[in-house]
């Protein structure tokens, strides 16, 4: 029970990585705000999870959502102690010019601006709360990627996108450490979530096999892998880390 008595947001919460975490944090102990654009995917893992899980629509490239679903982990919950910023998307492989401006758009909006706008909103209710064990007021974890690290053709933007998150993930660590904020990240390598299909731009053996062969653990990562990681990064015995992006990626980065 690492989290017992803590209250988190997870955006995205409602498929993939998202739901792997809102899993393990529900089994550890947390209560949980699902929050994902697509409803009737958090409300069925808000469902699965029980009372400690409440599900909501959230379009997370909004203001005024953002501040909506923090208000409801507060207002339901009485609290908020971690913030997963977990949704993302991808364009489809394609050479770096043939990518429509609407994707790129989508894209940024998304895996970026939806991050800008959650920390604008979150860290002043952190700064606000009375620091806890080691001084620490509180978590924000980002999900970004392997391609932000060692990107892969045909993804130019989705990998910058992901980059943009590793720095401006160190970027808030160091800002928010005198304040007793951390700010961590993970780094998956492509995963058996909704997004597999659209890295790999058809679902093939033969897609599977290329993938698979950039993997030295020879497997793909899976919404339980991120949800043990995450757990631990946002749980109080992490308290002496932050701006670490941890690779969870079976050695594709080595």
């Amino acid at each position: 029970m690492r989290l017992q008595g803590k209250v988190a947001v997870v955006t995205g919460g409602g498929s993939g990585f998202g739901a792997g975490i809102v899993r393990k944090f529900v089994a550890e102990g947390a209560r949980v705000v699902v929050a994902d654009l697509d409803f009737a995917g958090a409300e069925a893992v808000a469902t699965a999870a029980g009372a400690a899980a409440l599900p909501l629509r959230a379009d997370v490239a909004r203001a005024a959502d953002v501040r909506a679903m923090l208000d409801a982990a507060e207002r339901h919950f009485g609290g908020l102690d971690i913030l997963v910023n977990n949704a993302g998307v991808t364009h489809l492989p394609a050479p770096l010019e043939e990518v429509g401006e609407a994707d790129f758009d989508r894209v940024v909006a998304v895996n970026m601006k939806a991050i800008y706008l959650a920390m604008r909103e979150v860290v002043p209710r952190l700064k606000a709360r009375p620091a806890g064990a080691h001084g620490i007021r509180g978590v924000v974890l980002n999900m970004a990627s392997t391609a932000g690290v060692s990107p892969r053709p045909r993804l130019a933007w989705y990998n910058a996108s992901k980059g943009w998150v590793i720095t401006a993930t160190r970027a808030s660590a160091v800002e928010l450490a005198p304040f007793g904020i951390r700010v961590v990240a993970l780094n998956p390598v492509a995963g058996e979530t909704p997004l597999l299909r659209s890295f790999m731009g058809a679902d093939t053996p033969e897609m599977r096999a290329r993938f698979l062969a950039t993997i030295p653990i020879g497997r793909f990562s899976t919404p339980e892998d991120l949800g043990n990681a995450a757990c631990f990064l946002v749980s109080d015995e992490a308290s002496m880390i932050t701006g670490l992006c941890m690779e969870v990626d079976g050695g594709r980065c080595i």
